[in-house]
């Protein structure tokens, strides 16, 4: 019970961080773009897209090192722990000195990356400067986080990243102007993340009182236990990387930094909806590492089930919202003038009704350490991805590369990722809808009725107060359809003899 609550509790943690972070972010969005204009916006996401390119220098071993802590935490063996940290920590000051090189590249090379406009080249050049030096900082730390993942403590590494979302806040609101706007956001971004990666080093020392950096501890072996679980993950986040910032890149080469702002609009608020449901399978990667240390299979299938009924439950929840009153909420929250960012709103959040329930199967396949399948697939989806957004950008624009993000993710996901996991957990069918599916459906038709009949009944108009009142309701409908439905199974469970219901 007491590793059941701990499940639990971290998801809540992290829910409550990124809820939080959530209003931060479509707050300050808006905010943002408002002050620096669509030229100077569409470039600090072109920049902030290549810098994300940075993630690749990780080599895979952001989810190495989350795993194998906890798998020699659960185990209590402390040199093998501190071993895999030392190690991973000297790799990415090696990665992230080879970043800082690279931003000065890329920052000789910027006037031939685009087309920046009226925006100094000096000021473009300082802020790919200082990205490569948040990238180098950021991966140090990285390593302290890992290891509070690790243990299972996601409320204290939640509350470190949301502390810096408010200081990033208060600096934004404090410091930013029109005047040297890109500058001064690459500053904030700089600043907050040195808080914050001291902050996690501080708590992980503290959690973990065995935990040590030394010359000692550089045990080169250990690569070779951990080697395949990194270099498959490595495959994993080139993926990740090609999936999630080429958009913005392609837009920016084939069109101009200006045009990036309808695209990242959509690409934003699915990012949005993405970021805390994608929490539970990232809470249940360490706690399915665990449970396959100590060989409890049935557990784990519950794990992974539980995990995808949510997903799917939340998700399509929020597609359901988005179809009806998809458009008042982009002209509230940023204005009038982005009608494409609605249709690209829906076809990459309908990818998500597919793609979030699985990435729950494959977190715990990386948990329990079969990595190769999963990123041999997930590196193919990319790749198809970047070809198919090349084809169709250049006949439908945005809209070409939203299906050219969405099309792989279904396929993939769908048609070969998903039967592969349920294989692999010895899951039918049958179970993933009888116990996953089907307690979702009623409560996402009583949110569709909801959701269709209340504009025959009540004006909807562009007003958060108005948008606020609209989802707290269909929020409560699904909340209290979903519950009663629960409970209902669980009655039926309690009331039928075990012998049966084995």
């Amino acid at each position: 019970m007491n590793q059941r609550r701990s499940v639990k509790t971290n998801l809540c943690a992290t829910w409550l961080s990124h809820g939080v972070s959530l209003v931060i972010g479509v707050f300050l969005m808006p905010y943002v773009l408002h002050i620096l204009g669509d030229a100077q916006y569409g470039s600090w996401i072109f920049i902030n897209a290549i810098a994300g390119y940075s993630g690749l220098l990780y080599l895979g071993f952001g989810q190495t090192i989350s795993r194998y802590v906890a798998h020699y935490h659960a185990r209590q063996d402390w040199d093998r722990l501190n071993h895999v940290s030392n190690v991973i920590f000297v790799i990415y000051l090696g990665m992230g000195s080879l970043a800082l090189l690279t931003a000065g590249i890329i920052a000789w090379l910027a006037p031939h990356l685009s087309d920046w406009g009226t925006i100094s080249l000096y000021e473009i050049r300082m802020v790919i400067l200082i990205l490569g030096l948040n990238v180098f900082v950021g991966m140090a730390g990285s390593v302290f986080g890992g290891i509070l993942m690790g243990i299972q403590r996601f409320d204290i590494e939640r509350g470190v990243n949301l502390t810096g979302a408010l200081l990033r806040l208060a600096l934004t609101l404090m410091f930013l102007k029109a005047e040297w706007g890109l500058l001064t956001i690459a500053l904030i971004f700089f600043t907050v993340t040195i808080v914050e990666n001291i902050g996690q080093c501080y708590f992980a020392f503290r959690q973990v009182k065995t935990f040590r950096i030394g010359r000692k501890y550089l045990d080169w072996s250990i690569l070779k236990e951990c080697g395949s679980f990194s270099g498959f993950a490595f495959i994993d986040a080139i993926a990740w990387t090609l999936i999630e910032a080429t958009d913005s890149i392609l837009i920016g080469i084939f069109f101009s930094p200006a045009m990036i702002v309808p695209y990242y609009i959509a690409l934003r608020l699915t990012q949005f909806i993405n970021m805390p449901i994608a929490q539970i399978g990232k809470v249940f990667m360490p706690r399915a590492g665990e449970l396959h240390a100590h060989g409890d299979l049935r557990a784990l299938q519950k794990l992974v089930l539980n995990g995808v009924s949510l997903s799917f439950l939340l998700v399509t929840g929020f597609f359901i919202g988005v179809c009806f009153y998809g458009t008042t909420l982009i002209n509230t929250w940023i204005g009038t003038g982005y009608p494409e960012s609605h249709v690209i709103l829906m076809i990459l959040l309908g990818a998500r009704i597919v793609a979030l329930p699985v990435t729950t199967f494959r977190s715990v396949l990386y948990g329990m350490g079969h990595v190769k399948v999963p990123s041999l697939i997930y590196i193919s989806e990319a790749v198809a991805n970047l070809i198919l957004s090349l084809i169709l950008i250049q006949s439908l624009g945005l809209i070409g590369v939203a299906l050219g993000t969405a099309i792989p993710i279904i396929v993939a996901e769908l048609g070969i990722t998903l039967p592969y996991a349920m294989k692999k957990l010895n899951i039918t069918t049958g179970q993933l809808l009888r116990t996953a599916i089907a307690p979702s459906l009623a409560p996402l038709l009583v949110l569709l009725g909801y959701s269709y009949f209340l504009p025959h009944f009540f004006e909807i108009r562009n007003s958060w107060t108005i948008l606020v009142g609209v989802a707290a309701g269909g929020g409560a409908f699904l909340l209290g359809t979903w519950l009663i439905i629960e409970k209902g199974t669980l009655l039926l469970h309690r009331s039928v003899p075990e012998s049966i219901n084995s």
